[in-house]
């Protein structure tokens, strides 16, 4: 899909689908075009793949969150999900990638990869939030695989490149101190734009003793944040996101 400037306003200029996502487009404001993803199946098993690539046209605003929590289910021995994310932003534009959770449950194997390609003066607002198991619920991951990546380009240069990879044992890893010390949900967040430093001192007046977050260059703002579970989690990232988004986070995101 992809967004095109009106004017002032931002509207869609093409939308593609097919399987089992599915986009809804509900009445946020003509400044940005908001779209809810749905996943149609429910969740993710091993071998299912699903490829979701988005721009943001030249001074378009474009924001993407999901209805729901993501699912990655319990996969056959030797299958894999995998979740492919492409991003694209023109000169002056800006893309909000909001999801929801990703909920990993026992068993569970996903490969998923997020590439983003922005303008030089292009504003990109990226969360990513991982749960382990429901706590609520007494869920515990024992048996996993992650593999999880993220790579940011400025005018076709790697800025920013994160990797993720944790098998056998999560929950035994999770508890190790240098891991997540004992931690069963994580963000990370990603602000890129020329406004990146204002947010700086803000940001680091909502961190709790958790989370910690750098200007790790000029125009490029990152954040780690760590929760025993997804309640906590969201205590910490609504503020914050808000803070980023400069305004009201899409209704999926209310507590």
């Amino acid at each position: 899909m992809s967004s095109k400037a009106l004017g002032a306003a931002s509207g869609l200029d093409d939308l593609r689908s097919s399987g089992a996502l599915k986009m809804l487009f509900p009445r946020c404001g003509a400044e940005r075009v908001t779209g809810v993803m749905v996943n149609t199946a429910g969740g993710v098993t091993g071998g299912d793949r699903l490829n979701i690539a988005a721009t943001a046209g030249a001074d378009s605003r474009l924001t993407l969150t999901s209805q729901a929590a993501e699912r990655i289910y319990r996969a056959q021995p030797g299958e894999v999900g995998q979740i492919s994310t492409r991003l694209q932003l023109h000169d002056g534009a800006r893309l909000d990638w909001l999801p929801q959770e990703t909920i990993l449950f026992d068993r569970s194997a996903l490969n998923r990869s997020l590439q983003i390609d922005m303008a030089g003066d292009a504003t990109a607002l990226i969360v990513e939030p991982l749960v382990f198991g429901r706590a609520a619920m007494g869920e515990t991951v024992s048996d996993a695989a992650l593999h999880d990546r993220i790579h940011l380009r400025r005018d076709g240069k790697l800025i920013f490149a994160d990797t993720l990879h944790l098998s056998g044992d999560v929950q035994a890893h999770l508890t190790r101190p240098a891991v997540a010390a004992g931690a069963g949900a994580m963000a990370g967040i990603l602000f890129a734009g020329p406004q990146a430093e204002t947010h700086l001192a803000p940001l680091r007046a909502l961190m709790p003793p958790t989370g910690g977050v750098s200007l790790i260059r000029p125009g490029l703002l990152f954040a780690r944040l760590l929760a025993p579970d997804s309640f906590v989690l969201r205590q910490t990232l609504v503020p914050v996101l808000t803070r980023l988004n400069g305004g009201a986070l899409p209704r999926t995101w209310m507590l």
